[in-house]
């Protein structure tokens, strides 16, 4: 399209990627690959999720948390469900011998049509825990345990996707006007 029109084609997709919100693997992932367009993937730590930031015995309140209150509401069923995943996914970071950020940043790096995630460290501390990640490839049987926890092509919470389309949000633009 952008041929017919004279225009630059699209080079690079950013949408959020990580092991909670891995619904892009349906259908965003494979077009990218199918047109080569790089993905600078967001959010690999699910907003801190994989960070072991948030869950039960947590403070569950930072900066994130009151902007987005729905992302950590744990009265959500698909907040809930985060926090049994992040718990396996803990187990299966450290049966690996990993940290749960290795895990994450290492699942995104994993995916051959991911050409980047950005990570977003406040500290140099944040940093240096993810910096590892960098050297790390996976194996099948902990991509596999990942793949069990969370399935492939699936969110979590459908709150988590970042922007929602307002064609997907506005009911009257899906709906002939009565």
């Amino acid at each position: 399209m952008a041929e017919r029109r004279a225009r630059e084609r699209f080079v690079t997709e950013q949408p959020p990627y990580s092991i909670l919100v891995r619904r892009i693997e349906r259908d965003v992932l494979p077009m990218c690959e199918k047109y080569g367009m790089g993905v600078l993937s967001w959010s690999p730590l699910a907003g801190g999720w994989l960070s072991g930031a948030f869950g039960p015995g947590k403070d569950n309140t930072s900066r994130r948390s009151t902007m987005i209150p729905h992302h950590y509401d744990m009265s959500l069923p698909g907040n809930q469900q985060k926090v049994q995943a992040v718990g396996e996914l803990t187990k299966v970071a450290d049966d690996a011998g990993l940290s749960l950020i290795e895990l994450a940043l290492g699942f995104a790096l994993e995916h051959p049509a991911i050409t980047s995630p950005i990570i977003g460290p406040r500290t140099m501390e944040h940093l240096e825990s993810q910096l590892p990640a960098l050297e790390l490839r996976l194996g099948t049987d902990v991509l596999d345990r990942v793949d069990e926890i969370v399935p492939p092509g699936t969110d979590l919470n459908d709150t988590d996707v970042g922007w929602v389309p307002a064609s997907i949000s506005d009911v009257n633009l899906r709906r002939r006007p009565r």
